[in-house]
């Protein structure tokens, strides 16, 4: 992928130091982190650099200790301000607990937008601030495999297997997504990074943080059953939107693809992936809570900035033609 634009000191300066081809970081460590869209955009590329990497940084940046000193800075900014939103559930089990849990949370919904009100351009903006997740779909929980015992681990591959497709490219599921972006008239590549908003870096952000440590492990199987349990109703209200307003047979194929797998998904990831992972690891529990909440509250966060957007376009929209 291209380098995205910069968006304020801390992006001007690391960016400028990735392409300038040295190895020297220092003055970018002394910029420090920044605020909102600036952190996490730099952390969003510096998680890249783990991915499939950014034209014109050579590859053995990947590792590089300056580079990763910055990383773990921005990182525990990140995590710190998630935990500050977070509530521990109590006594609450999170296997035999979790699904009337989730019955209690009433976020906010894009979903259910698209379903009944969006228009095309709304939808073709979602679609692109979304690719940043949908090129990589189950990556960032690739990571935890090797880190899982058997039951959790043999579960978690079950899983992984029908994401990427069941062994045939053209049913992977991040593959789906790029050809639905394609019939759309819309670049199939991370083309729209500098579109998206602060929510959507965090979100992203957030998953590649849990994936890459060991020690967040239970944090990114507890985000992946919140993301599973709350995905198939969803992608049905997607898949009629987009039927609604004539998009194309591919993209909505991803989200169909999505209504059936994910409500099989659901019950794996709580009960067999959880339920295999605390079995051994009890300690965990309220780390697989801290990051089904972190799922949800993202979400919600994404979903209200991605509606009061649309509402004052609307209402502008209005204010022009009176």
């Amino acid at each position: 992928m291209q380098m995205p634009q910069p968006r304020g000191p801390l992006t001007e300066e690391l960016f400028g130091a990735l392409r300038s081809g040295s190895d020297d970081f220092y003055p970018v460590l002394a910029v420090g982190a920044s605020e909102g869209e600036d952190t996490a955009l730099a952390l969003w590329v510096l998680h890249e650099l783990h991915y499939r990497g950014i034209e014109g940084v050579p590859d053995a940046l990947e590792w590089d200790p300056q580079l990763i000193r910055l990383r773990g800075v921005l990182e525990r900014d990140l995590e710190s301000r998630l935990r500050e939103r977070w509530t521990p559930p109590g006594d609450l089990r999170f296997v035999e607990d979790f699904f009337d849990w989730l019955a209690e949370q009433d976020g906010a919904s894009v979903a259910g937008h698209v379903h009944r009100d969006a228009d095309r351009e709304q939808v073709l903006e979602l679609l692109r601030v979304r690719s940043l997740y949908h090129l990589k779909e189950s990556d960032p929980t690739a990571w935890v495999v090797p880190r899982l015992g058997v039951r959790a681990k043999a579960a978690l591959m079950e899983l992984q297997y029908d994401e990427y497709g069941g062994g045939d490219p053209n049913r992977l599921h991040h593959h789906l997504w790029a050809r639905g972006l394609a019939a759309c008239g819309l670049d199939p590549s991370y083309s729209y990074v500098d579109e998206a908003p602060l929510e959507v870096l965090e979100q992203n952000n957030a998953m590649s943080l849990f994936g890459l440590h060991r020690r967040l492990r239970g944090a990114a199987l507890g985000h992946l059953a919140a993301f599973e349990a709350t995905s198939s109703l969803p992608s049905r209200r997607m898949a009629q939107g987009l039927q609604r307003l004539g998009f194309p047979a591919e993209i909505i194929d991803y989200y169909t693809e999505h209504v059936e797998a994910d409500a099989v998904h659901e019950q794996l990831a709580v009960r067999t992936i959880c339920g295999g992972l605390l079995a051994e690891e009890p300690e965990l529990e309220a780390d697989v809570w801290f990051g089904a909440f972190t799922c949800l509250d993202l979400e919600d966060r994404f979903a209200r900035a991605m509606l009061e957007r649309w509402d004052a376009a609307d209402e502008a929209r209005k204010d022009e033609v009176a």
